[in-house]
C-alpha cells in the first residue's frame, strides 16, 4: 500500500495526522482562556462536552490521530536510521534556524507524549473518564475549575507544564511547515510564507498556554476557585441528588452529617470546607461568629450566603498592628487558617482538598 510502502506516503501520514496536534492544541488554548477570563462560563463549556457522543466520537479521533503519529514517528525514525544511519527523516531543504529541531523531533515528540499524559491524568482521567465509566468522581465533571485548582495548586505543575510547552513549541514549529511540504505545498512562494505562518502560530499559542498555566498557578495558590461565590454556587448546582436515609433533603450536609452514605453530603461538606469555614476559632460554619482580632494579628473579612445560609467566607484580609486602631467589626473577623499561603497546600496534600 502506497501510505505505508512509500516514504512520500509515510510522510504524508505524518503529516495528516500532526494536523491533529495542530487543532487539538488550537481549541485548547481557546478554551482555556474562557477559564481565565469566565471560569463559570467554562465549566459550562466542561458540562457541555462532557460524555455527551459528540465529545466521544471527537475523543475518539483526536486519540487515534495521536496514536497514528505516534506509530509513524517511530516507525520513520526506524527506516531511516536502518538506511542512513542516525539521521532522521529529512525533507528537501532545511533551514537553519530549524536545524536542531528537525534531527530531534523524536525525542521533542517523547517529551511532548510525557507531559501530554500529565496532562490527561490530571484532567482526562477525573473528568470525562469516570463519566464514560458510569463512576462517581471525586467532583462533578463539569466543576472544571476545581480540577484546575487541584492541578495547579502543586507548583510543580508550572514547571512542568512550561517545559511541555517549550518541547511543543519546537516541534510544531518545525512540523507546521513539514506538514505543509509533505501535503505538496512545496513552492519557494508559498513555503516561505508557510514557514512564517507556522512559527507565529506555534508563538502565540505556546505564549498562550504559559500565560494561562501562570495565572491558573497564582489564583490557585490565592484559593480563587474555591472560594469565589459564583462558582461555589455553580458547583452545588452541579452536585448530585441527595441519596441516603436519615438525610432527608440534606440540611446537614455542610456540617458534615451523613458525608460517609451520601455523596451528595460529602461534596456539599467539601464546598463549606472550601468556602472558608474558620476552624481556628472554633466556630461552626454559619454559626457563631469569631471575635474580633488583637493588635498585630490578621484578621479576616467578608462574608457570603451559600447554600442558602450565613458562612465564614475568608476571601480578604486585614492586617492589624498595635498602635493602630483594630476595627474588625465584620461579621467573620478572626484568625483565617484557610487563606494563609502557608497551609493552602497543606489542605490539598493532607487530604483536605483530596
Amino acid at each position: 500500500m502506497w501510505l505505508t510502502s512509500s516514504s512520500i506516503g509515510r510522510k504524508f501520514v505524518m503529516a495528516l495526522t500532526g494536523a491533529f496536534l495542530v487543532l487539538f492544541v488550537t481549541f485548547h488554548v481557546l478554551m482555556n482562556g474562557v477559564a481565565l477570563f469566565w471560569p463559570t462560563a467554562y465549566n459550562a463549556v466542561c458540562e457541555f462536552l462532557g460524555a455527551n457522543w459528540y465529545a466521544l466520537i471527537g475523543t475518539a479521533i483526536l486519540a487515534g490521530g495521536f496514536l497514528l503519529h505516534i506509530l509513524y514517528a517511530l516507525w520513520l525514525t526506524y527506516e531511516n536510521r536502518r538506511a542512513r544511519g542516525n539521521d532522521r527523516y529529512a525533507v528537501t531543504s532545511r533551514p537553519k534556524q530549524v536545524e536542531w529541531s528537525s534531527k530531534n523531533m523524536l525525542v521533542l515528540g517523547i517529551v511532548v507524549l510525557c507531559f501530554l499524559a500529565v496532562h490527561l491524568i490530571q484532567f482526562w482521567a477525573k473528568m470525562q473518564l469516570p463519566e464514560v465509566l458510569g463512576l462517581e468522581g471525586e467532583f462533578p465533571a463539569a466543576a472544571g475549575t476545581l480540577y484546575i485548582q487541584q492541578a495547579f495548586s502543586c507548583p510543580v505543575t508550572l514547571i512542568v507544564y512550561l517545559i511541555g510547552f517549550a518541547a511543543l513549541w519546537f516541534h510544531m514549529t518545525h512540523g507546521f511547515w513539514s506538514m505543509c511540504q509533505s501535503s505538496g505545498l512545496n513552492n519557494g512562494v508559498w513555503m516561505n510564507r508557510l514557514k512564517a505562518i507556522g512559527c507565529t502560530w506555534a508563538t502565540v499559542v505556546v505564549l498562550l498556554f504559559a500565560v494561562e498555566a501562570v495565572v491558573f498557578t497564582v489564583q490557585a495558590k490565592r484559593n480563587f476557585y474555591t472560594t469565589n461565590p459564583a462558582l461555589l454556587e455553580q458547583y452545588m448546582e452541579m452536585a448530585p441528588a441527595c441519596n441516603c436515609e436519615g438525610c432527608e433533603g440534606c440540611e446537614a450536609c455542610a456540617a458534615g452529617e451523613c458525608a460517609e452514605s451520601c455523596h451528595f453530603c460529602k461534596f456539599a461538606a467539601k464546598m463549606a470546607e472550601f468556602a472558608g469555614c474558620n476552624n481556628a476559632c472554633g466556630a461552626a460554619c454559619g454559626e457563631t461568629a469569631c471575635g474580633e482580632a488583637a493588635c498585630g494579628e490578621t484578621a479576616c473579612g467578608g462574608c457570603g450566603e451559600i447554600f442558602g445560609e450565613e458562612i465564614i467566607e475568608c476571601d480578604e484580609a486585614i492586617v492589624c498592628t498595635c498602635g493602630e486602631d483594630c476595627e474588625c467589626d465584620t461579621p467573620c473577623a478572626g484568625n483565617c487558617v484557610r487563606n494563609a499561603d502557608d497551609t493552602v497546600y497543606e489542605n490539598f496534600n493532607e487530604g483536605t482538598f483530596n
